[in-house]
């Protein structure tokens, strides 16, 4: 079955939020235990849900935590948010195409539509799931499922794409197609343990994985 709809994780994968997501987990551990967390300690958080992430830390306080980091988070989008290199490019492409394309993340909405319109990345996408809208969160395979049913697509046609051992395992477990992003925070041998499809060296690889041809216009990309 030939594939025709794409689904994405945001962070890390589309958008490089990896030292915004750093900052706000350093701000929010500092405020809240000051001295007990390193860098090192906040990089296995990324990739799951923030509650997920601070139930860890402190399961009394995971209400307080997650206040303080999105308030963190939101406030400091613009100062660090910004599409990996050939990004934009790959998915205005793939929109003139005609691929179906979605968002899968487990972030909330709020901090999601902002980081879309900051990278002028939000008119390509028609559906977005995110930490709202299941009862599940990645690895479960539910959010993937859910856009595929908000695109009215087959899981035979459709690849997920992501950063992090969550993305893959939930793409495998609804039964997509994956592919894994050289580029991620935790390094491209972490992600490659998890066996995904394709790996992608920078995002116009997935062009050359779908088989698209370039225009003229469309040079700058590696297709």
């Amino acid at each position: 079955m030939k594939i025709d709809t794409i689904l994405f994780d945001l962070d890390g994968t589309l958008i490089n939020t990896n030292e915004l997501i750093i900052a706000s987990f350093t701000h929010t551990l500092e405020n809240h235990y000051p001295g007990r967390f390193t860098r090192e300690d906040i990089l296995p958080f990324m990739g799951q849900p923030l509650a997920d992430s601070f139930k860890t830390v402190d399961e009394k306080q995971v209400e307080a935590l997650v206040k303080t980091y999105k308030d963190h988070n939101l406030a400091h989008h613009e100062e660090y948010v910004h599409a990996f290199k050939g990004v934009a490019e790959t998915v205005k492409t793939l929109h003139e195409k005609g691929f179906k394309l979605g968002i899968v993340t487990t972030k909330m909405r709020d901090s999601v539509e902002l980081g879309l319109e900051i990278t002028g990345l939000a008119s390509y996408f028609t559906t977005i799931v995110t930490l709202d809208d299941v009862e599940n969160a990645k690895p479960h395979p539910e959010p993937v499922l859910r856009a595929l049913d908000k695109l009215q697509s087959d899981i035979g046609a459709a690849v997920m794409v992501g950063d992090s051992k969550y993305d893959i395992l939930a793409g495998k477990n609804a039964g997509t197609l994956t592919a894994g992003v050289a580029w991620t925070i935790k390094g491209k041998s972490y992600l490659a343990d998890f066996k995904p499809d394709f790996m992608l060296e920078e995002m116009p690889d997935l062009l050359t994985v779908l088989g698209v041809t370039c225009n003229e216009e469309d040079r700058a990309l590696s297709c």
